[in-house]
């Protein structure tokens, strides 16, 4: 599961994701990649659980490459608790992010396989995906 690991401050505030991601947009590394539509955030298990559909389908042939990291905390209190005494303790990680964000990368595969590996990954995502190749520009709204 991916986590920092340390931050400067245990709890954040939940902030806005409004606009579209201005970095990040473009097929960097790999070939192919899984470009979000909606803005949304990604928990760390998500995160995973995409990589092992997506390595798992590729057979291991494939070079993947995630590009988005949980670095922000989420608090909770337990169920059933009255309301004040300070926020709850962190429960998890995610990772923001904003319409055009590519979140994964994919090379060494053909494109049918990288399509179908993607699709698998996108399913196992909060958000709606759009599957891109490397000469594809970025995401306009």
């Amino acid at each position: 599961m991916l986590m920092p690991r340390r931050s400067k401050y245990r709890k954040a505030h939940r902030g806005r994701m409004k606009g579209v991601a201005r970095r990040g947009n473009k097929v960097a590394y790999g070939e192919f990649g899984l470009q979000s539509l909606e803005p949304c955030w990604i928990t760390s298990n998500q995160i995973e659980a995409a990589r092992v559909a997506m390595t798992r389908y590729c057979k291991r042939l494939g070079k993947v490459w995630i590009k988005i990291f949980p670095d922000k905390p989420v608090s909770k209190k337990p169920a059933e608790t009255r309301m004040g005494k300070g926020k709850g303790a962190p429960e998890f990680w995610v990772a923001v992010v904003r319409p055009g964000r590519v979140m994964f990368e994919l090379s060494e595969v053909s494109e049918k396989i990288a399509r179908e590996a993607m699709r698998l990954a996108a399913g196992k995502l909060p958000v709606k995906c759009k599957f891109i190749g490397k000469n594809q520009g970025a995401y306009v709204r």
